[in-house]
């Protein structure tokens, strides 16, 4: 039973801030760019890589591994060219594993490498954004004095008006997964 999917139209979407919109645009501006580096090597094992992670690369292998144990019984008049244990058979999906398992590594690390450079630029904006809510926090604190209201004691605005330093964020990260895996040290 297949589902029919609902036509979206330019009418059904919702207007996005043209904030958003180059948000958007940027991204995509960036991950272009980002591929069109890519050298020769990575993009060919990119390729190695996407090919043998689908299922046609699977039923590809079962077709080849039947056919290679049928050939060989010697059901079709063949004589058998890698008798038993299949010592070639063996061998070639071995080199065939090697090579694969090598394909998929450079695919992850430049993956890896890519991803790391974007958690480092959400980490950048993440402390931009807290120093800017920091600061607005603190100049409406100022408006308030400066207006002759009154502060809420029980309010935590003198905690979110301090100044977040991500090593001080790290360091009680590392103490406290400390105290959760005391063996680990």
């Amino acid at each position: 039973m297949t589902q029919v999917q609902p036509q979206v139209t330019e009418a059904d979407q919702l207007p996005l801030s043209d904030v958003i919109e180059r948000n958007i645009q940027n991204q995509m501006r960036l991950r272009i760019e980002a591929e069109s580096r890519r050298t020769f090597q990575e993009r060919m094992a990119d390729a190695i890589t996407a090919f043998s992670g689908n299922m046609s690369f699977l039923y590809l292998h079962a077709l080849w591994f039947g056919l290679w144990l049928l050939l060989n019984t010697g059901w079709f008049s063949i004589r058998p060219f890698d008798p038993f244990p299949y010592s070639l058979l063996t061998m070639i999906v071995s080199l065939e594993a090697i090579f694969l398992s090598t394909f998929v590594l450079i695919s992850q690390n430049r993956s890896g490498a890519e991803a790391d450079r974007r958690a480092d630029l959400a980490l950048h904006v993440g402390l931009l954004s807290e120093h800017e809510v920091t600061r607005a926090l603190q100049m409406l604190d100022a408006i308030q004095e400066r207006l002759d209201v009154a502060n809420d004691p029980e309010s935590d605005l003198a905690q979110l008006e301090m100044e977040t330093k991500p090593e001080d964020v790290l360091a009680e990260i590392q103490r406290l997964r400390g105290l959760e895996h005391p063996r680990r040290r």
